[in-house]
């Protein structure tokens, strides 16, 4: 597939990995910075949104979508395992559960902007799923240098691959981007249950924060982990190595 997202701010928060465990599949190790694992809350927009051999369909191309995130890796090759990823379409919701094997709730979401701000909210329509909502404003700011590899912003946004699991089975699908091209950003109103829908508290610190304007995107299909004979992380042009 192929898609566009922007609009786009990473909140991350630093948390104890014990309260994550529970929540991620035992195939799946979870991965740390400076000793701390580290939950994110990332809403953004989508668009352009479409098969890589036929053009967009009207309708069904353009969605705002609202995730959690933490950060693993299986066997050295590093990933993003998705606790939840609330969206405002029935048929995503339908397509992202049965073909990738992702926690997608249906929700009710806006997105407004006007000069730097942003405003945005996102409620759960999801009745097999625990209630959840999101509220927040935030003013871009200036832009960031590219992330170093060994830094933190690198460890939470250069991410080429998610994990799922699906009877037991791990999959892993393959992402490919430029490297983010972020840039500061300061929240002024911010409300949320996401964290809580998971039960775990959002921690009582100020989230790391990290926008993005937009970027290119394409998804390579699920594969069973295993499935293949040798694995590459895709990486951003210049990466030094491949991790695999």
């Amino acid at each position: 597939m192929r898609q566009w997202w922007g609009k786009l701010l990473f909140m991350h928060w630093p948390v104890a990995v014990s309260a994550l465990r529970p929540l991620v599949p035992p195939q799946l190790s979870i991965d740390t910075y400076g000793g701390q694992a580290w939950v994110g809350v990332v809403p953004f927009r989508m668009w352009g949104v479409r098969a890589s051999f036929a053009p967009p369909v009207p309708g069904l191309n353009d969605f705002l979508e609202l995730n959690v995130r933490t950060y693993v890796h299986h066997q050295g090759v590093p990933g993003v395992w998705f606790h939840s990823l609330d969206i405002d379409s029935a048929v995503a919701t339908w397509g992202a559960r049965r073909f990738f094997y992702l926690p997608y709730h249906q929700a009710e979401m806006s997105l407004r902007q006007q000069g730097d701000a942003i405003d945005y909210s996102s409620a759960r329509t999801q009745r097999d799923a625990p209630p959840a909502a999101f509220r927040g404003r935030w003013t871009i700011g200036e832009s960031l240098p590219a992330s170093e590899p060994d830094s933190l912003e690198f460890f939470l946004t250069e991410r080429y691959c998610l994990y799922s699991v699906n009877d037991e089975q791990l999959y892993r699908c393959r992402i490919h981007h430029a490297p983010w091209p972020l840039r500061a950003a300061e929240v002024g109103d911010f409300d949320s249950s996401m964290l809580e829908a998971l039960g775990v508290a959002t921690p009582p610190v100020a989230p790391l924060l990290h926008y993005a304007e937009e970027l290119k995107v394409d998804i390579w299909p699920l594969l069973r982990v295993g499935q293949t004979t040798r694995d590459h992380v895709f990486e951003p042009a210049g990466a030094s190595e491949l991790v695999g």
